[in-house]
C-alpha cells in the first residue's frame, strides 16, 4: 500500500505531462490571431501574381490575336510587295505600306528631335534650376498639357497650325507632315518632362556636392555629372515619347492630309495609325482589305517592340560599360 501511494503520486505526475501535451490546443486562439496576418499576406501575394499575370496575358493575348489577323494578307499579298510597296488603293488591291512606314518613321523622328530637347531642358530648369514658386506653376502647366485629349490637340492644330503653314509656305493645303510633327512634339513633352524631372530628382546629391567641391559650377554640375547620371531615366522618358508619338491617330488624322504618299515635309501624309482608323471602318469582313490593316498593326506592334528592345539593350550596355 505504502508502495501505491508513490505509484498514485507518479500517475498524477505523470497525467500533468499529459495535460501539458494538451496544452499545444491551448495555443489555438494565439495562433488563430496571427493566421489572419498570415493568410492576408499570402492572398495579397497571391492578388500581385495575378494582376502581373494578367498584364503578361494581354500582351500574350494582343500579340497572338495581331499574328493570326495579319499574317493571311501578307502571305497573299506577299511579303516584299506588302513592306516594300509604294501603292495603297483598296479599290484597286494595291496593298504597299512601304510609304507608310516612312512616314511613320519620319514623323517619330522629327516629334522626337524637337520634343526632347525641349521637354529635357525643362525637366532641368524644374529639377535644378528653377525656384520653388516659379516649378509650381510650370508643373501645374505640364499636368493640364498632359491632362488635354489627343482630339483636342487635333483640332486646335487643324484651326490654328495648319492654316498657319499653308499661308506660309503658300501651300493648296496646310495638312502636312510638318504640321504632323510640331502637334506631336507638342504631346509627347509632358512624358519626357516628367519621367526626366524624376529621374534627374533622384541622382544622389553627393554626387553633386563632389563636383562642386572640386570647383565645377552648378551648371557643369548639371550637364556633366547629374544628366549622366540620370541617363537611364531620362532614356526611358524617350522611349514613352516614342511610343506616345508612334501610336497616336486621332490627331494626326486632322492634321496629316491623310493620303498615302512618300514622306515630304510639307506633303499631305499617312501614318500607319492613321491609315487603320480611316479605312477600318469600310473595310469588309474577312477581306483582303480588312485583313492588310491588321497587318499593319502588326507591323506597327513589332515596330514599338524591336525600338523598346533596342534601347533597353543600348542602355543595359552603356550601364554595364
Amino acid at each position: 500500500m505504502e508502495k501505491q501511494v508513490p505509484l498514485s503520486q507518479a500517475g498524477s505526475t505523470s497525467a500533468q505531462p499529459r495535460k501539458a501535451e494538451k496544452k499545444p490546443g491551448l495555443h489555438l486562439p494565439s495562433f488563430r490571431v496571427n493566421n489572419p496576418r498570415e493568410a492576408l499576406e499570402l492572398v495579397m501575394n497571391l492578388i500581385f501574381f495575378i494582376c502581373g499575370m494578367i498584364a503578361v496575358a494581354f500582351v500574350l493575348v494582343i500579340s497572338i490575336y495581331l499574328v493570326i489577323s495579319g499574317l493571311p494578307a501578307i502571305a497573299e499579298i506577299g511579303p516584299i510587295d506588302f513592306l516594300f510597296g509604294k501603292k495603297w488603293y483598296a479599290s484597286t488591291g494595291d496593298f504597299g505600306i512601304f510609304a507608310i512606314i516612312l512616314t511613320s518613321f519620319a514623323g517619330t523622328g522629327g516629334a522626337i528631335l524637337v520634343g526632347v530637347p525641349i521637354g529635357l531642358m525643362t525637366a532641368i530648369f524644374l529639377a535644378k534650376v528653377a525656384p520653388p514658386r516659379i516649378a509650381r506653376i510650370i508643373h501645374t502647366a505640364v499636368e493640364l498639357l498632359a491632362g488635354i485629349p489627343s482630339v483636342v490637340y487635333g483640332l486646335v492644330g487643324m484651326i490654328l497650325l495648319v492654316p498657319a503653314i499653308r499661308d506660309a509656305f503658300d501651300l493648296a493645303s496646310g495638312a502636312t507632315l510638318l504640321a504632323a510633327i510640331i502637334v506631336l512634339a507638342v504631346m509627347i513633352l509632358p512624358s519626357i518632362i516628367s519621367v526626366s524631372e524624376t529621374a534627374l530628382r533622384a541622382v544622389p546629391q553627393e554626387y553633386e556636392e563632389a563636383s562642386l567641391a572640386l570647383g565645377a559650377t552648378h551648371i557643369e554640375t548639371v550637364f556633366r555629372v547629374s544628366v549622366p547620371a540620370a541617363r537611364s531615366g531620362i532614356a526611358t522618358a524617350i522611349v514613352l515619347g516614342i511610343g506616345r508619338a508612334i501610336g497616336e491617330a486621332m490627331a494626326i488624322i486632322m492634321v496629316a492630309g491623310n493620303v498615302a504618299n512618300m514622306p515630304g515635309l510639307l506633303t499631305p501624309v499617312r501614318f500607319l495609325t492613321t491609315a487603320i482608323v480611316s479605312e477600318m471602318a469600310y473595310a469588309g469582313v474577312g477581306s483582303l482589305h480588312r485583313n492588310a490593316l491588321f497587318s499593319i498593326g502588326l507591323v506597327l506592334f513589332l515596330f514599338i517592340m524591336l525600338i523598346n528592345v533596342f534601347l533597353n539593350v543600348f542602355i543595359k550596355n552603356k550601364k554595364e560599360g
